[in-house]
């Protein structure tokens, strides 16, 4: 049985640790959040950081850039050297839309490009590079026959050199249609035509290793443009008149025919034409027009009148307008409202029977049959009128019958004669067109103007155009240039490890309480005799972080565990158990790592009895404890290695060990084993109260840190935050790098002006 080491009850130090808060800032004081933009501050800064982000990484792989830099330039350099020099020579022609005019013609070549002048010139650089060109080029200066010209040879230093070690072999000759293509596919391949902006101008360039034949070439092109320009301006024209000609000659013998066929029929059908202008219209049409309209006009008075007498018919004539508006009826009806007034003002006094009663009685009766005789006769006027309009309508339409009659006879006869006038002016004009053409082309013949002059004659270059050093060098180095950020880029992609705070805190969700600096220095000498050092300070930094890292304070015992081995999670823990010890406080180290311990190596201590003693029931607690160098400091080695070790850390023991030395001890670190794929981690995490996440930087793959800490998040534990270990200034963000200089800096405050250690 384990005897107890008068630990005394479970403390814990009342409750579960919390992040503890004030004044709404995390006193962890996590580093990755210095860079962010508080509450209502312009998100403008965050080009800011990205422009550092993006200047950190041209840091960090700076001597990847200036290698592809290098390269890039080492490249520009062997091309420009191996590469034959180009001489270019320019010659300047102006070619204009229309030539100039010494008469004003209207010819096939006038007028045809004038709305088009990129259509024009467009189409003279593709004559300029045409094949029937350079083929009279190359007939003209005899390329065929230079073989050097037409097979030339690499003019460079390298090949120079090439040709000196291993001489060449004569060639093949070739026959006379090869040498033909080949001199036209030189001239074509290298010349070059260029346009000047908003101008007439053209320019003919030739590259050539030969400056003599570069200008010679480009005047004979420049020349034999002219000249081919102005053949084919007068072969047009020739062709043209010949054309012309014949087409005038069928012309004539039409027209003849046609005229002959027209008086004939007219004799034949005895036709008169009458008819004077082209609008005028013969008689018979216009007498039927003019019926037409009539009946028109008779039909639709003829149907108002219909409806007015309908209309009478139905309401009796009292509502037509005809008897509302007639005054002689409007003065009847007067008298009658009158007279029936009077006869309803005495019935109220005089009975019906009265004389007088009977007396208007009649007078209006007799009103009464005066106003429908009236209304008869309006009635009797309407139906007469509309009777006199439809006669006049047959009668129209009879006449208007008969002169259709006589315009459908007319035009019969004239249909005939028409299509003959028609043949006889319509071969009229057009033989009337195509002389005037004949007689515009044989003036245009005879001027033999042309619309392309040389302007410039080329020269023979005094300096190579090609190669260009300078602009070899510098293409060569962009390209360098993209090369390397290319594979920075891809490395960036293929590397997801944790390299600064921000990535932690961003993608984890955890503050990280320290930045411990990459040193190839001992550690735990630095902690004892460098207490000034950047490494001492950077601990002592981790160590005030972890004093506030809860509401009640530095956690009474601490997990310092990693997702994985080598990342530096034992020497945390001595680190940390080191420099609570030199605040005077009593702290307690106990190596849980039963799988691959390491921390009895950094503090010197023997292995042989330890925390496995304790858990299996083999020895107290005060016999399996070490002392070390440290004042302060008690260090629990892991004993013998066990086969199981989970199940001796999941035990009772392990939780009454912790219990009762946080009550004898001010802290108590547990250096555990990593956390993937073993269960020991979690477990002691579950009963600390405390767990602090080592990260190697650099080194911690993002998908496994998460799985690690989700796996500690389902132990329960409490996670205290996250420190950065092995962090390198250089590998970092420039950002970051601002902030982990001045740090560093400060770590190693004065260090350099140290006074000398007092003495015992």
């Amino acid at each position: 049985m384990n005897a107890p080491l008068n630990f005394g009850p479970e403390s814990r130090g009342g409750g579960l640790p919390i992040a503890f808060k004030g004044d709404g800032r995390d006193l962890a004081f996590p580093l990755g959040r210095i860079n962010e933009p508080a509450a209502g501050e312009p998100a403008g800064l965050n080009l800011r950081d990205e422009f550092f982000k993006y200047l950190g990484l041209a840091l960090k792989h700076r001597w990847l850039l200036l290698a592809g830099c290098v390269s890039g330039l080492v490249i520009g350099f062997l091309v420009t050297f191996t590469s034959t020099p180009i001489y270019r020579a320019t010659a300047t022609i102006k070619a204009d839309l229309d030539a100039a005019k010494v008469v004003k013609l209207d010819t096939v070549d006038t007028g045809q490009v004038a709305d088009h002048p990129s259509r024009f010139y467009q189409t003279q650089k593709e004559l300029l590079r045409s094949r029937s060109l350079a083929e009279r080029v190359a007939g003209n200066l005899d390329l065929r026959d230079d073989a050097g010209l037409v097979n030339p040879r690499p003019n460079s230093s390298w090949a120079k050199l090439r040709r000196l070690v291993f001489p060449e072999k004569p060639g093949e000759k070739l026959d006379l249609a090869q040498r033909k293509a080949a001199a036209a596919g030189l001239i074509r391949g290298g010349m070059f035509v260029d346009q000047a902006p908003n101008s007439s101008l053209m320019t003919i360039s030739f590259d050539s290793p030969d400056p003599g034949w570069a200008a010679k070439i480009a005047n004979a092109v420049a020349e034999n443009f002219t000249e081919s320009n102005l053949e084919r301006r007068y072969g047009n024209s020739k062709y043209a008149r010949k054309f012309l000609e014949e087409k005038l000659e069928d012309l004539k013998v039409k027209l003849e025919d046609s005229e002959k066929a027209l008086v004939a029929y007219e004799d034949k059908e005895q036709i008169v034409n009458t008819k004077v202008g082209k609008d005028q219209q013969p008689l018979a049409d216009s007498d039927l027009a003019a019926l037409n309209a009539a009946l028109q006009q008779a039909r639709t008075e003829r149907i108002k009148a219909q409806e007015l007498w309908e209309q009478a018919a139905k309401t009796k004539g009292l509502a037509l307008p005809q008897v509302l508006n007639d005054k002689s009826i409007a003065v009847l009806r007067e008298k009658r409202a009158t007279l029936a007034a009077d006869y309803q003002d005495k019935l109220a006094v005089f009975k019906a029977d009265y004389p007088d009663m009977r007396r208007l009685k009649a007078q209006i009766a007799q009103m009464d049959a005066e106003i429908d005789r009236a209304v008869s006769f309006v009635t009797a006027s309407l139906k007469a009128q509309h009777e006199s309009l439809l006669q006049q309508e047959e009668l129209l339409q009879k006449d208007i019958e008969k002169a259709r009659a006589k315009v459908l006879e007319g035009r019969n006869k004239n249909i005939q004669r028409q299509i003959l006038q028609r043949e006889a002016d319509s071969t009229r004009t057009l033989y009337d067109g195509l002389l005037q053409q004949y007689k515009d082309l044989g003036v245009a013949g005879a001027t033999g103007v042309n619309n392309v002059a040389v302007i410039d004659l080329a020269q023979t270059p005094g300096a190579p155009y090609q190669p260009n050093l300078q602009k070899n060098l510098l293409t060569w180095l962009v390209f360098g240039l993209l090369g390397a950020v290319a594979v920075v880029v891809w490395f960036e992609i293929m590397d997801d490890t944790f390299k600064s705070p921000e990535d932690i805190e961003d993608q984890l969700g955890l503050a990280v309480l320290g930045l411990i600096p990459k040193s190839k220095e001992d550690i735990f000498e630095s902690l004892r005799n460098s207490p000034v050092s950047a490494i001492a300070e950077s601990y002592r930094s981790l160590r005030t972080a972890l004093q506030f890292s809860t509401s009640n304070g530095l956690p009474k015992s601490l997990v310092v565990t990693s997702p994985n081995p080598g990342e530096g999670k034992s020497t945390t823990s001595v680190a940390l158990a080191t420099n609570f010890a030199q605040l005077g406080m009593k702290v307690l180290l106990i190596d849980a790592d039963l799988r691959n311990p390491s921390a009895h190596r950094l503090l010197k201590r023997e292995t042989e009895r330890g925390l496995t003693n304790y858990l299996v029931g083999g020895a107290i607690a005060p016999d399996i404890l070490q002392e070390t160098d440290v004042s302060g400091l008690s260090f629990m080695a892991t004993g013998p290695l066990p086969p199981n070790p989970a199940e001796l850390l999941a035990g009772q023991n392990m939780t009454k060990l912790l219990s009762s030395a946080s009550e004898n001890f001010d802290v108590v670190i547990i250096d555990a084993p990593p956390v993937l794929g073993l269960a020991d981690a979690p477990l002691l995490a579950s009963i600390a109260a405390g767990t602090l996440l080592v990260l190697g930087a650099g080194e911690s793959r993002r998908g496994v840190v998460k799985a690690a800490l989700k796996r500690l998040h389902f132990a329960r534990a409490q996670m205290v935050g996250a420190i950065l270990n092995k962090f390198d200034m250089h590998d970092a963000s420039y950002a970051y790098q601002s902030y982990a200089y001045g740090a560093l800096q400060y770590y190693g405050y004065g260090s350099k002006s140290a006074p000398k250690a007092i003495a015992n």
